[in-house]
Formats: structure tokens, sequence, C-alpha cells
């Protein structure tokens, strides 16, 4: 496809956009945080359990418990699931660090399996052929704002007698249906759900958040306790646990931007959509895949492009005032902080594959068509 006329681009164009985002809803946010602070309640309150009740409606989940963040998020459902060191989890090898990390810091060994090359996501078929003896927990990450085939993670999971600990954290707000045709949104599938908050989130606060979600009753009660230094009532503790809460000034923005995360979803999937319209007849580039069980909500819009052409792209992109992220360059098995659970010389093809061709462009939901044609007309220039 040709290049389109630009429009002049007079302001930087950011990543993700969260001041114009907010801009849109800054009376009720700041009347929000207002009431938060004239009330005194900034642990735990109405607030945190107003957002508590009013997600776990939208995810049709029984339980949600919110936390500081989304790595404390992960770390508290292994904890629940008392699991011992030297207890092996499953979790793709192309993510974000947070996702292996609190295995090690528990003592427990990440088994890092590669990933499907078309949804960036671990698959079934990839999870059974990582089962051993020692396997005792499943970690899928829905990566990029798509779910991993849950269905048949589940038939795994279930056949080996393994919880499953869903990252949700790039994805909230994906539908995915099964080949049954029920519906359920991601997250709410595994045993346990986590999520992050962070800002540039779809559903992002103004500083740190996370939470998970259950439908397990035992599970729940373990959780809660565990995010609060393992108190089955205050200063009565009956297991090891930590300190994690969700703000109430981060649950009262919350609670504003969760009534309208739908319309945040559907404005990244029809800027994704002009994205796949502009690019998709030059033929070096490969869309994003959109998996037919899965709605993509798209944290990330993340093209592969040629080896040899990715770094060069980047910088012509940079050079036209475009940013564009590189997410993740390093397959997490060659970090330096899993040598110990790798053996040396291994490698998995997709993944290398894709640290390597990978390049994500703006995606947020304030994205204009004259920014959209602008970043376009570059890419495509570059391919010229």
């Amino acid at each position: 496809m040709e290049a389109e006329k630009d429009v002049k681009i007079t302001e930087p164009i950011p990543m993700v956009d969260l001041k114009q985002q907010y801009e849109k809803i800054k009376d009720e946010v700041d009347e929000a945080i207002l009431n938060v602070v004239s009330s005194t309640r900034y642990i735990k309150g109405p607030e945190v359990t107003g957002f508590e009740s009013e997600l776990a409606e939208y995810l049709g989940s029984t339980h949600v418990i919110g936390c500081a963040n989304g790595t404390d998020a992960l770390q508290i459902a292994l904890m629940a699931l008392g699991l011992k060191p030297g207890d092996e989890v499953i979790v793709p090898s192309f993510t974000f660090v947070a996702t292996a990390e609190v295995i090690g810091l528990l003592g427990l060994t990440p088994v890092m399996v590669d990933v499907d090359l078309a949804t960036f996501n671990i698959t079934g078929q990839l999870v059974e052929e990582a089962i051993t003896d020692k396997t005792k927990a499943i970690v899928p990450v829905h990566l990029y704002g798509q779910a991993a085939p849950m269905e048949e993670i589940m038939e795994v999971a279930n056949r080996y007698n393994l919880p499953v600990v869903e990252d949700n954290a790039q994805a909230i707000g994906s539908d995915y249906t099964f080949r049954s045709g029920k519906v359920k949104k991601s997250g709410s599938i595994g045993h346990i759900g986590c999520t992050s908050f962070f800002p540039s989130k779809n559903l992002g606060c103004y500083g740190d958040g996370g939470a998970i979600f259950t439908d397990d009753d035992d599970l729940a009660a373990k959780i809660a306790m565990v995010a609060n230094h393992g108190q089955s009532r205050q200063y009565y503790h009956d297991r090891l646990g930590v300190n994690s809460r969700l703000d109430a000034i981060q649950a009262a923005i919350l609670r504003i931007k969760l009534r309208k995360l739908d319309h945040y979803c559907q404005a990244r999937k029809s800027a994704a959509d002009y994205y796949d319209q502009r690019l998709g007849k030059t033929i070096q580039i490969e869309l994003p895949y959109r998996a037919d069980y899965s709605s993509h909500v798209f944290h990330q819009y993340t093209l592969k492009v040629p080896a040899n052409d990715r770094d060069q792209l980047r910088e012509h992109l940079q050079n036209k005032g475009i940013p564009s992220m590189i997410y993740y360059p390093v397959p997490l098995y060659k970090q330096k902080a899993f040598a110990p659970y790798w053996p040396q010389g291994k490698v998995l093809p997709h993944t290398e594959t894709l640290c390597q061709t990978v390049i994500s462009l703006p995606m947020h939901t304030e994205l204009t068509e004259d920014v959209q044609n602008y970043i376009c007309n570059n890419v495509i220039n570059y391919f010229s």
C-alpha cells in the first residue's frame, strides 16, 4: 500500500498517552481522590472493597483480592498454593521477567517453554511436553492482549491435576470463547487469575496496584491471608505472608476506569484495525494474529519484521519522532538471573525468532487517525 499524505504532527507522539485519557475523566477522578483524602480511609476501606466487588462482577469471578502490584499478585497466588522449594512451575520463555522472577524468589524452579510463533503464547502441547513428576503448577501469560489457548491448557492441567495461575496483566477485558460457545473473561478460566494495574495497562491506575481472582473459596481465604501478613484475624498469623495492599486512592480511580474498560478495549481494537488496514499490504510485515477463540484487546500492537530490518526500522521511526518498543529483546533463559535453571547452550527456536523480529508501535486509547497515518506512512516508506 502506498503512503498517504501526512497531516503535520505538531505534538510529540507518546507510546502510551495517559494525559489525554485523564483529561477526559478528570472531574470524576479528582473528585474520587478528594473523597478518599477527606474520608481518611486510606487503607482498605469502602473504595477497595467496592472495587473488588465490581471487578469480580465484571470478570464473573467469585472473589477478587486487591494487592500492591502485579508481581505481588503472582507471588501471593503461588504462595497460596503451598508449593515447596524445588517444585517446578511451567512458564513461557517469552514474557516479562516478573512471571518467572517470583517463581525463583520462592525457591521454586521455573521451567521455561517455547511459545507459538503466531500468538506469542504457550499451548497445551508445549506445556504437556514439559511436565515432569516435579511439575506442580502452570502459569500461562496472555501476551500483548490476547489470551493463550486456555481450553487446551486446562485440559492438560486437569489430566495431570495441576493448578493454573493466569497472568492476565496484558489482557484484562478479553473474552475467551470455548468450543461449546461458552464465553468467559480471560483471567477467570484457571484456578487463579492475576493482573497488574500499572498505569500503562488497559485497566491502569495512577501508581502501582494489582489483584488476584478465583472462584475457589478456600484459595481465596488463603490468598487474602498471605496478602495480609498471613493473618486469619488481627494479630493471629496462621502462615507466613506478605504486606501487599491495593491503595484506596488507586481503587477509587480504578472504579471509574473499570466502567470504561470495554470502551477502552474497543478504542484499542479500532486503532489496531487501522494499523492492519494500512500496513497489511507491506509484504515484509507480519501483522498481529487474531485467534478465533479470544478477542484481542491490544495492550500492545506488535509486528514481526525481518530480523535484519528490525533495529534499523526502529531507528528510522525514532528519527521521525515515532516511538517504538521491543517486548522482549532477550529470552528469559538467557537472562543472567535464570542461568542456574537453564542448560547451557539450549535454545527455544520460536522464542529466539521473536526476540529478533518483534516491534511494537504506539498503542493506546487516544490514538488519532492523523497520528496513525503518520506512523504508518513512515513504516511503509522504510520498506519501499
